[in-house]
């Protein structure tokens, strides 16, 4: 199959810091292959920003298969581009036409500030996982996967909310930088198993309070679903929702006994 290079125009945000206005670039770069990925693209620039004795753009990557969460990119508007379901590394530059001008961002929200360039500082997302993302159990060996049996549709369903990655495209996705969907699968994936039923209700209040305190509201825009690298449903929400109301009536009825 035959390769076609790209000329290309990148408007890319450069800020020095998180107090830094920050302002757009525009970089032209020539002969960039349509198989390439787009961030081996923007190595590509980086390495000619380099020769050049300019300095290289920041931006987050690690596992560059779409597993970790960390390459969050804005792309002319999209949080990690255009193509549905895909990571801004699995995000290919046959996506684009030569000659055209893409831009590109950092995530935008209040809770996620920029460190420097197109890198943020998602550390409100860990502040979330810390308050109940976790099961505390007995340390010891490992007891046989089949111990405990989970309904087949249920194992799913903790599966499907397991895939999130916690790259932050739905709070930057959101009007309002909402954390919903990403709290929401956190949550689930432990509060559909039996493992995480001892602390469901003291989890899913713990965790939405904290989200509360750094993310905005969520008014049911939908636009954190069609971000989602990973497709995760609102309906997760919609489980977390039930499940806090739950939450506050249950905890209060068990504070009232102590």
């Amino acid at each position: 199959m035959s390769h076609h290079l790209q000329n290309l125009v990148l408007k890319i945000w450069r800020q020095t810091g998180p107090n830094d206005a920050g302002h757009f670039e525009s970089y032209r770069i020539d002969d960039i292959s349509d198989e390439a990925s787009f961030l081996e693209m923007l190595d590509v620039l980086n390495e000619r920003l380099i020769a050049d004795g300019k300095e290289a753009i920041v931006f987050d990557h690690d596992c560059r298969e779409g597993i970790c969460g960390t390459c969050s990119l804005m792309i002319n508007g999209q949080a990690h581009g255009p193509q549905k379901g895909t990571a801004t590394c699995q995000l290919h530059m046959r996506t684009f036409r030569s000659g055209d001008e893409i831009v590109v961002e950092p995530w935008r929200a209040t809770a996620f500030p920029i460190i420097k360039d197109l890198m943020v500082d998602r550390a409100a997302f860990d502040r979330i996982i810390e308050a109940g993302g976790f099961i505390t159990a007995d340390t010891g060996g490992a007891p046989d996967a089949n111990l405990i049996p989970v309904p087949k549709p249920v194992a799913d369903a903790a599966m499907d909310a397991a895939e999130c990655i916690g790259c932050g495209a739905c709070v930057a996705a959101c009007p309002n930088g909402a954390a919903n969907l990403f709290t929401s699968a956190k949550i689930a994936h432990l509060n559909l198993l039996p493992q995480g039923q001892a602390e469901r209700y003291s989890r899913v209040e713990a965790m939405v309070d904290t989200m509360d305190q750094y993310f905005g509201s969520c008014t049911n825009h939908g636009e954190c679903e069609a971000a989602c690298p990973k497709g995760i449903s609102i309906d997760f929400i919609a489980m977390m929702n039930q499940d806090y109301r739950k939450a506050k009536f249950k905890n209060r009825k068990a504070l009232a006994r102590t």
